[in-house]
């Protein structure tokens, strides 16, 4: 259903930083990093397809973060959304929502919300029982 998701940043090398230990928590692989451009890309080891995309806007102007917009990564265990939310704390992200469950979506739903160094909503959940 999804070919991709492009996260508008700033400062790519802080930017990268961020998502690259993200993404390594996570489990995904790197695709392409071009500093150059600037952009980077990750998916998973078994599929090319979604990529999970960040860099500068293509129109130059400064990328904003939205209201209401969030991007939900989906990780394997309650202990990945831990670790996935430690590294984007130690990294230079803010807490939006600590792990834990949230059984007002449904009894087996964990996970925890932050936002990037540009302000990008993210969240990280598992929708598995421990």
């Amino acid at each position: 259903m999804i070919s991709h998701v492009f996260i508008g940043i700033q400062d790519f090398d802080k930017s990268y930083a961020f998502y690259a230990a993200l993404m390594s928590e996570l489990g995904l692989v790197l695709k392409f990093k071009d500093a150059d451009k600037p952009w980077a890309g990750w998916m998973s080891a078994e599929q090319p397809r979604p990529l999970f995309v960040i860099g500068k806007p293509y129109d130059g102007e400064p990328a904003q973060h939205g209201n209401g917009q969030m991007v939900a990564l989906l990780a394997a265990s309650r202990a990945i959304v831990q670790h996935v939310y430690q590294a984007a704390l130690a990294n230079g992200g803010t807490c939006e929502g600590p792990p834990g469950l949230r059984p007002h979506y449904h009894p087996n739903y964990y996970g925890a919300y932050f936002r990037d160094p540009d302000g990008n909503k993210l969240c990280v959940c598992c929708h598995h029982a421990e």
